[in-house]
C-alpha cells in the first residue's frame, strides 16, 4: 500500500509517498532528514507489528517548505531521505 502524506494547493501537489510494502522500518530516512519531517510509527498494516516511516503530523501541512531546502533548483533530485532508503520505499510528488 502507498501512504500519501501532504497536501494539494493552488501551486501544486506536495506529497511524500511511502510504500508500506517496501518500508522495513529501519529508520535511516528519519536520521537522514535534516528537518525532522519523518518519524517511525507502528505499521498498522503489518500483521507482525513492525515499524514504518511516516511524515510527522506537525509537518504534513508544510512539507513544501520543510522539504524545500533539500530540493535542487535544477538537475537530478537526489533527496537525503530517498537516498537513505535502501528498499526504495520513499518518493516525492514534486
Amino acid at each position: 500500500m502507498q501512504a500519501h502524506y501532504g497536501y494539494k494547493d493552488g501551486s501544486g501537489d506536495y506529497f511524500i509517498i511511502i510504500d508500506t510494502d517496501k518500508c522495513n522500518g529501519c529508520g535511516k530516512c528519519v536520521n537522514a532528514c535534516p528537518y525532522g519531517v519523518l518519524e517511525l510509527i507502528e505499521d498498522e498494516f503489518d500483521i507482525e507489528g513492525g515499524l514504518m516511516a511516516a511524515v510527522t503530523e506537525e509537518q504534513r501541512k508544510k512539507i513544501k517548505y520543510s522539504c524545500g531546502p533539500c530540493k535542487p533548483v535544477s538537475g537530478e533530485r537526489r533527496l537525503p531521505c530517498v537516498l537513505a532508503c535502501e528498499p526504495k520505499a520513499i518518493t516525492h510528488s514534486w
